[in-house]
């Protein structure tokens, strides 16, 4: 039997006894309906972005700041090959990425010169056009799943109850003892568990309120026909070029807080994480004895 936890333990009527507070051990129902359906939709989503965006790379492997940009122009970062070596470039650094970046081998064991491999990319073989029709229209779905979010995470207050930051969570003794117990694997335990704790907060702010507005902005101001709509965008960020590596940035920041978000899940216990987020219902870790 589950315990309702939150706002489902919450009645009317005559004042009584309430449900007995979660243990560790307990079921409980964690995440609301919008909050699951929400997650799988954007983890496809992403996924599919990331991956369309990569193949819209390859076009041109190249960023730079500004308005304007082209091979002949100093680009900030390159991926590609130099001779037989693959090579990321960043500045005046060079990492060698043979085999996985700028020259790698496709499915037939043929030998390829472009920045993403063939298995990162939608669609695996090279076609720009087929790529950016992956990439507009699930950015599209990524508005509108965004803009959904956001008005029912507000209308519910999940926002301002769940993810807004505490006075107490906003002491730097604070951000530094969460950070210890992450470095110790010393994960929240009964009905604490039930709570973003602040390194979590600040991690899911940035992404709904810094990272996705400024993919979506960055997306837009690379269009010629939101261009001629709206220039403002262009002064905005300084010039399409430097959109363009503001969207990359945002892209690879994604891709970060996805990595370590998986991380975590395995870490945490991926079959209760899971469960959590299939069907709302998540046991509690025991609590620790002392």
């Amino acid at each position: 039997m589950s315990i309702p936890v939150g706002d489902e333990a919450t009645g009317t009527g005559p004042v009584q006894q309430g449900p007995p507070e979660p243990r560790g051990g307990d079921i409980v129902r964690r995440h609301r309906l919008s909050t699951r359906l929400w997650h799988w939709v954007n983890a496809f989503t992403i996924f599919v972005m990331l991956m369309s965006g990569m193949m819209i790379f390859n076009a041109h492997p190249r960023l730079y700041w500004g308005k304007y940009g082209v091979n002949a122009d100093h680009a900030w970062l390159q991926i590609g090959a130099a001779g037989d070596r693959g090579q990321l470039r960043v500045g005046d650094m060079r990492i060698e990425t043979t085999g996985v970046l700028g020259l790698w081998k496709d499915q037939a064991g043929v030998v390829k010169r472009r920045a993403f491999p063939w298995w990162a990319t939608i669609p695996s073989s090279y076609s720009l056009a087929d790529g950016r029709r992956w990439h507009f229209f699930f950015a599209w779905v990524l508005v509108f799943s965004g803009l959904g979010y956001w008005f029912i995470s507000f209308l519910n207050r999940h926002v301002q109850r769940d993810l807004l930051l505490r006075r107490e969570e906003l002491h730097p003794r604070h951000f530094w003892k969460e950070i210890r117990d992450h470095a110790r694997l010393r994960f929240p335990s009964g009905s604490a568990a039930l709570q973003y704790n602040s390194l979590q907060k600040i991690a899911y702010l940035s992404v709904l309120f810094i990272l996705l507005p400024m993919i979506v902005l960055t997306g837009l101001t690379m269009s010629p026909g939101v261009n001629a709509a709206w220039p403002w965008l262009l002064d905005l960020f300084g010039g399409r070029q430097s959109a363009r590596s503001i969207h990359f940035l945002c892209a690879s920041g994604f891709a970060l807080f996805i990595l370590v978000h998986v991380l975590m899940v395995v870490l945490a216990g991926p079959f209760n994480e899971m469960r959590s987020m299939i069907t709302g219902r998540f046991r509690l870790p025991k609590e620790r004895e002392l």
